[in-house]
């Protein structure tokens, strides 16, 4: 319900006037869009009216949240409720991403409490562009639906979603090349490299975690999101980004790292905690582990 609503206002935002910049910061320091706001609105009313939530963490919040003992369930829910929102204004691809542990879970209490990814009892994102796509696992396989806009449903047009071993598509933002670390522009560098086969890597990036992602699985490749040297860890969340995408992709026989270790083995520190992400086809994301050992 929430990724339908949202997918309404994403359509209709500049009609509604829900371009631009709201004027506060999230505790992030990122300026907080219009549509950011509304959309975390909607994702936790819809979360909290549906009696199966115990506690929503949302990129867009400082803290946890309790869901009122009146509606309150057991479940734990993660979530970004728009991700690439800077899109909304070129009408680029944007998306929702979201996790859920299991009511046994005791996660989010606090910060000693947090949960490996791989704890994860279903992931899901949706993508809001040229049609409406929503992705989800619950621990068994990857499916793939799509929304018909004459009946206001999702209908299932992918099953059992595979991931190749290999690509050759990989999406990273180029124009922070000069602030990567000298192991990885070499990386970058032999991707550009036709090589023997005289064809070289295709480069796709729009800026958005969803539509860059969603890109990739479906032909094989590797999108990355690494550290710079103006910050250490970026922006990407581990626990509301990272590792729900790398769960979708381990279930669908791909792998996500951070260069070094596995993003599911990674323990969370704090609800808002950053990581390097590279993630999707295994080959591709083994290849460059073994460029930054």
């Amino acid at each position: 319900m929430a990724c339908k609503q949202i997918a309404a206002l994403v359509q209709r935002a500049p009609i509604s006037n829900l371009t631009g910049i709201q004027g506060a910061v999230n505790v992030q320091g990122a300026d907080q869009k219009k549509l950011d706001v509304v959309s975390n609105e909607v994702f936790s009313n819809c979360l909290r009216s549906s009696g199966r939530t115990g506690i929503i963490a949302s990129e867009e919040e400082d803290v946890p949240v309790a869901v009122e003992e009146s509606y309150s369930g057991n479940y734990i829910v993660v979530f970004d409720p728009l991700d690439g929102s800077s899109n909304i204004n070129a009408a680029v691809s944007t998306g929702s991403i979201f996790g859920i542990y299991s009511p046994n879970d005791e996660c989010l209490v606090s910060d000693n409490d947090l949960e490996l990814g791989s704890s994860f009892l279903a992931v899901g994102y949706c993508m809001y562009s040229s049609s409406i796509i929503f992705v989800l696992t619950i621990g068994n396989g990857v499916y793939g639906f799509t929304l018909d806009p004459m009946y206001g449903e999702f209908v299932l047009t992918k099953e059992n979603i595979k991931i190749p071993k290999v690509g050759k598509i990989y999406a990273f933002n180029e124009g922070n090349y000069q602030l990567r670390d000298d192991k990885l522009k070499k990386y970058i560098a032999d991707l550009k490299d036709p090589g023997p086969s005289g064809k070289p890597y295709s480069a796709r990036y729009i800026g958005s975690l969803v539509g860059d992602f969603h890109w990739t699985p479906l032909y094989g490749g590797i999108y990355g999101y690494p550290r710079d040297k103006n910050s250490k860890n970026r922006k990407l969340r581990l626990l509301y980004e990272c590792a729900p995408m790398s769960f979708i992709v381990e279930q669908a026989g791909g792998k996500g790292s951070d260069g070094h270790q596995r993003i599911l083995d990674i323990e969370p520190t704090e609800i808002h905690q950053c990581v390097p992400l590279y993630i999707v086809s295994v080959e591709e994301v083994e290849k460059l582990e073994k460029y930054l050992a």
